[in-house]
């Protein structure tokens, strides 16, 4: 797995033009599902993102979480962040988890997500879609196997 999160001032997700979901301040997550992952590797990284002291205190030192903040999550599935770009000009998405595993993998990073975070809202698996955001900083961090602790 392989998440991109982005804190935001705002997000939004459209398919063919039309609005799917927004949020105001808080977080877009952008997730890669590798074919290994399970129900506990999404546990590991929502139990994470979820306690990520990434918003500015009244001192402007990052000390605050999501919930701390009261802020949103928007979770977009993005396969191509499984990209292995090693070899060549052309991008393997071989270690992509494949559509009947990895959609239900997201449904359930969303359900579960839900139950840690204030809002979570989604996007369209294996849609064509178009994510807006302003970037709140910016800041950004990838979280993979190499920036999580060991399990």
């Amino acid at each position: 797995m392989r998440i991109v999160i982005q804190r935001v001032r705002e997000a939004s997700v459209t398919e063919s033009g039309r609005l799917i979901n927004s949020i105001g301040p808080g977080l877009l997550l952008l997730v890669g599902i590798g074919g290994d992952d399970t129900r506990a590797t999404a546990d590991r990284y929502l139990d994470k993102i979820s306690k990520l002291r990434i918003f500015e205190d009244s001192e402007g030192k990052t000390n605050l979480s999501l919930k701390d903040v009261g802020g949103e999550v928007l979770m977009i599935p993005q396969f191509t962040l499984m990209a292995d770009c090693r070899k060549g000009s052309r991008p393997s998405f071989i270690n992509a988890g494949r559509p009947d595993m990895a959609e239900p993998l997201y449904e359930y990073m969303l359900e579960k997500g839900r139950e840690l975070m204030p809002v979570v809202k989604g996007g369209v698996f294996g849609g064509d879609m178009a994510v807006s955001l302003v970037n709140a900083g910016p800041f950004t961090i990838v979280l993979d196997e190499n920036t999580l602790p060991e399990r």
